[in-house]
């Protein structure tokens, strides 16, 4: 039986999954950057940028980054997009935090009027077409329930707007596959236990990785929500794929 993104949980307690997120990203915040460089050998970075060459040509004036964390993928919009605005939301306060003090580094915003808070992604509390653009970077397959999280950004989306999520997922090559499984089934969680002291933490993240639809199944996700114009880039042997639509 397929099991789906929303019945895996950070930790096994009876919380809510938002309740779980929140507290494990509290929990890992400190270690987050140097946990996401050693996971991906810095590729992350590159996945960013290409995420970011897909938007640009829409010249979004006003964009939300979702699940934001520490705000890398936020920075690079402000100094390789150039919007008006950008609105950073996420669970954590510790990962705000974290994203707050880089943006306060001159020259980390470049001039965009950038704010950050605490926010649920099922609740958005913005009004309706009040971005031209949203972002996810590795978050959707935290939400609690993925339909309402798409239902919400599409809410906050004008008429036109792009959505763009980046999001990790299971390579499909014979080759590949054996070994990612290796890599993240066991040095991962291994190495986040040693750095980030939170044993759950980096055993949960391959399982909601598996769980999340990913190709074809995220589209049509998308497409319930209501969003229309959609595709997806897979990237790096399929570890790493970019979901773009529109409103």
């Amino acid at each position: 039986m397929e099991i789906k993104a929303e019945l895996v949980n950070p930790y096994d307690d009876q919380r809510c999954k938002t309740e779980q997120v929140r507290d494990m990203f509290d929990s890992i915040a400190p270690a987050y950057d140097f946990m996401n460089r050693m996971m991906t050998f810095g590729i992350d970075k590159r996945w960013r940028a290409r995420a970011i060459k897909l938007i640009k040509h829409h010249a979004p004036r006003r964009v939300l980054d979702v699940a934001t964390g520490t705000g890398d993928l936020a920075m690079l919009i402000c100094r390789k997009v150039h919007p008006k605005s950008l609105m950073g939301i996420d669970l954590s306060e510790n990962m705000i935090a974290v994203a707050r003090r880089k943006a306060s580094k001159s020259g980390f915003t470049d001039g965009v009027d950038v704010q950050f808070r605490t926010a649920d992604c099922l609740n958005l509390p913005f009004s309706e077409g009040s971005y031209d653009c949203v972002t996810v970077a590795y978050g959707v397959r935290n939400f609690e329930r993925l339909l309402q999280g798409y239902g919400e950004m599409h809410r906050v989306l004008s008429p036109g707007g792009v959505l763009c999520v980046i999001e990790l997922s299971t390579p499909t090559s014979p080759i590949v596959k054996p070994l990612y499984r290796i890599y993240t089934k066991y040095l991962i969680p291994l190495v986040g236990r040693i750095v980030s002291h939170d044993v759950r933490a980096y055993s949960y993240l391959p399982e909601s990785i598996a769980a999340v639809p990913q190709g074809d199944a995220m589209l049509d996700l998308m497409r319930e929500a209501g969003f229309r114009d959609t595709r997806f880039v897979p990237l790096t042997f399929g570890t790493c794929t970019i979901y773009l639509a529109r409103k």
